[in-house]
C-alpha cells in the first residue's frame, strides 16, 4: 500500500514538475517577445527622435544659413552647368556686403532665382567699350573664368560704349556665358536686399562636387 502511494506521488510531482517547466517556457516565451517588441518601440522612437532633430536642423540650416540653388540655362557655362546644384551661404552677407568678383544666389521674380558674378559694386561706374567691361575706367581682367574670344555685347539697360554708375544698395551682375545670359546689361543692377547667398559648394552630380571659388581683382 505504501508503495503503491509513494508511486502515486511521485507521478503526481512529476506531473506537477512538467505542469511547472511548461509553464515557465511560456513565460519565458512571453518575456521573450515582450523584449523584443519593446527593442522594436525603442528603436522607433529612437529613429523618430533622430529625423525630427535632422529635420529642425535642416530647416534652421536652410532658414538661417543656407540655401540651396539649382543652375538652369547656361548662363554662367561653363563654371557652373546646366543641371548642377550648389549651396549658398547666407552668413557671409549678414556679417559683410558682397564683393566683386562674388557668385551670387539672387531673387529675379517671385518664382525664379538667378546665379551670377558681381561686376560693380554701389557708387561703381561700370563702362562696356568694344567687347569689355571697364569698372571706374579700369579694364577689369576676367581672364580667368573668360576665354579670350568672349564678346562682351551690350543690352537694353549698358549698351557698347555706354557707362552706368550703380545705385547706392544696388550691385551690377553678370554672367560669365556672355552671349547667353540676361544680366544687369539687360535689366540694370540688382538690389542688395533680393540677394540670397554667396556661392558656397556644388554638391551635385557628385562626381562635380568642389567647394566654390571667387575672383578677386588685385587691380582696382
Amino acid at each position: 500500500m505504501d508503495y503503491y502511494y509513494t508511486e502515486h506521488v511521485e507521478i503526481i510531482l512529476q506531473k506537477v514538475k512538467i505542469m511547472y517547466e511548461a509553464t515557465q517556457e511560456e513565460v519565458t516565451k512571453t518575456e521573450k517577445v515582450s523584449s523584443a517588441f519593446a527593442s522594436v518601440g525603442k528603436f522607433i522612437v529612437s529613429l523618430l527622435e533622430t529625423v525630427v532633430v535632422a529635420l529642425v536642423i535642416s530647416i534652421v540650416l536652410y532658414i538661417f544659413v543656407m540655401t540651396p540653388h539649382e543652375v538652369i540655362g547656361n548662363s554662367m557655362h561653363p563654371t557652373y552647368k546646366n543641371g548642377e546644384y550648389l549651396m549658398a551661404n547666407r552668413i557671409s552677407y549678414r556679417i559683410g556686403e558682397p564683393e566683386r568678383g562674388d557668385v551670387i544666389i539672387f531673387k529675379y521674380s517671385d518664382t525664379q532665382d538667378f546665379i551670377k558674378r558681381v561686376i560693380g559694386l554701389p557708387g561703381d561706374t561700370v563702362m562696356l567699350k568694344d567687347g569689355q567691361l571697364y569698372v571706374n575706367n579700369k579694364l577689369l581682367d576676367e581672364s580667368d573664368y573668360l576665354a579670350d574670344s568672349v564678346y562682351t555685347n551690350g543690352g537694353e539697360y549698358l549698351k557698347e560704349g555706354d557707362s552706368k554708375k550703380v545705385p547706392a544698395g544696388e550691385y551690377f551682375v553678370c554672367g560669365d556665358n556672355r552671349p547667353h545670359s540676361s544680366d544687369s546689361r539687360v535689366f540694370g543692377p540688382i538690389p542688395e536686399k533680393d540677394i540670397k547667398g554667396k556661392a558656397w559648394i556644388v554638391y551635385f552630380p557628385f562626381s562635380e562636387f568642389r567647394i566654390v571659388t571667387h575672383q578677386e581683382y588685385p587691380s582696382l
